[in-house]
């Protein structure tokens, strides 16, 4: 059994960055070297396309790999020591998810509006493929963390600017506040009745960035992620 696949890991791609990471840390994977193609990597871990390509977000803004289009993923060097990050350490209360929330809103409002003007159609059928994931965990009982974040993770790459795909890729799933603060288990009728209005906002995404209006998605996202934010506010008055 594979190194990942002996653990029950809280997230996938973390286990699958630490893993590529070592071996470029420890010169198993050296400066220059092609990393395994994408079905190699999901071979070799037992883990999805998805989270193939989350893990790999997470190596590039690590400035531990670079992606040439068309070519592959290369090793560039040990990664940046200084490099920003959110450690799950520092998302352990609702103030500290507000917080990143704020920074999100700051951040996703001008990204949405971006793709907007910027998106392909590989982009749009990328978040709608987002979107369809999401809404089948939902029917399944799931809590839809992993597509909810894929999700916003393809509207920063439809942005075609790679810094905004690199901070998301950076905040990885955890920027998802319930993957922090709400148990696991099944859905209960409220939580279902929230993650459907989540999927509804996320709609109303994807329909201003596909008619290319970059007003509209940047409205849509800063509703959707205010009225994420809120929730939080209302949660922590109550306790």
């Amino acid at each position: 059994m594979n190194e990942v696949a002996r653990r029950r890991p809280r997230s996938l791609a973390h286990d699958v960055v630490d893993a590529l990471g070592r071996r470029i840390r420890d010169g198993s994977l050296v400066p220059g070297e092609k990393l395994p193609t994408e079905a190699a990597i999901m071979e070799e871990f037992r883990v999805s396309r998805t989270v193939v390509r989350e893990a790999i977000s997470r190596l590039q803004a690590a400035s531990l790999v670079e992606t040439r289009h068309g070519v592959g993923t290369f090793v560039v060097g040990l990664g940046d020591a200084a490099t920003f990050r959110i450690s799950p350490d520092q998302l352990g209360t609702l103030h500290d998810v507000i917080e990143v929330l704020e920074l999100r809103i700051a951040v996703e409002t001008e990204s949405a509006g971006l793709a907007a003007l910027r998106r392909t159609e590989e982009n749009l059928q990328n978040l709608r493929g987002a979107l369809t994931a999401f809404t089948a965990a939902v029917e399944q009982g799931r809590d839809a963390v992993g597509p909810d974040f894929q999700f916003h993770l393809e509207i920063a790459r439809a942005t075609q600017n790679h810094h905004f795909l690199d901070l998301m890729a950076t905040l990885g799933g955890t920027m998802i506040p319930r993957a922090r603060l709400e148990p696991p288990g099944p859905l209960t009728p409220e939580r279902e009745a929230y993650l459907r209005r989540v999927n509804s906002e996320h709609e109303n995404i994807v329909d201003a960035i596909a008619r290319q209006d970059p007003d509209g998605a940047r409205a849509a996202m800063r509703t959707h992620l205010a009225n994420s934010r809120e929730r939080r506010r209302k949660l922590a008055e109550a306790k």
